[in-house]
């Protein structure tokens, strides 16, 4: 069984560019996400991690670390973060693990349990190592999303999905679409005069579909 959305990410301890760490202590109480990348030196990763290093900011002001893993060593990681800094013009400070023995991308259901990296190995051999999790405070896996080789990811919408979940973790719900400064949904779970109360005033679209103002 993989892992699911709300089940606590295993507290493995790994190899990475910063010195070997552990997962839940690296985690500790702040929000995180971890993106994974089949190969070092690859054109599609390499813009990637370019963007995760630009939007350091925005993670900072999130509150949430970024951890890479590429399931290659450390010290062609520390290389391509040459290559990455080079197309980014920015510094990539966050760590990437080093999951040569896959252990990270099996824990995670990116790969199977049997899967091996062969000698001469391409991307092509760990291709589905090519998904975001993003992780609660709670330890808890909140979100995944897992792209092919070809698609670059969108860290707009990575943005945004993390909002989302900061947002929900407040005891509501967000509608399609939903940025930071628009309205929410009150869960069908709570009762008009609970959401009265909590929220103070609220539209009701439909019986089941409540908007109300963004708590604070």
């Amino acid at each position: 069984m993989g892992l699911r959305i709300n089940d606590t990410i295993p507290d493995l301890k790994v190899e990475t560019d910063h010195g070997t760490i552990s997962l839940h202590d690296w985690v500790g109480d702040s929000w995180a996400i971890l993106f994974s990348h089949p190969k070092d030196f690859t054109p599609v990763c390499t813009t990637e991690f370019g963007a995760v290093a630009q939007l350091a900011d925005e993670w900072e002001k999130r509150g949430t670390k970024v951890i890479g893993v590429s399931v290659d060593g450390v010290e062609d990681h520390k290389k391509w973060k040459s290559d990455i800094e080079q197309v980014s013009g920015a510094t990539a400070g966050f760590p990437i693990i080093a999951d040569v023995g896959l252990e990270v991308s099996k824990a995670f259901d990116m790969l199977p349990a049997e899967a091996y990296l062969p000698d001469g190995r391409t991307p092509a051999d760990s291709a589905t190592v090519r998904s975001v999790f993003i992780i609660g405070p709670d330890k808890q896996l909140k979100l995944s999303m897992t792209y092919p080789m070809t698609v670059g990811r969108n860290f707009a919408e990575i943005l945004r999905a993390l909002d989302g979940l900061q947002m929900s973790s407040k005891g509501v719900a967000t509608p399609a679409n939903w940025v930071p400064g628009e309205d929410v949904i009150i869960p069908p779970t709570v009762s008009n005069e609970d959401a009265k109360a909590k929220f103070g005033e609220f539209e009701t679209v439909l019986p089941y579909l409540r908007k109300t103002k963004a708590p604070e």
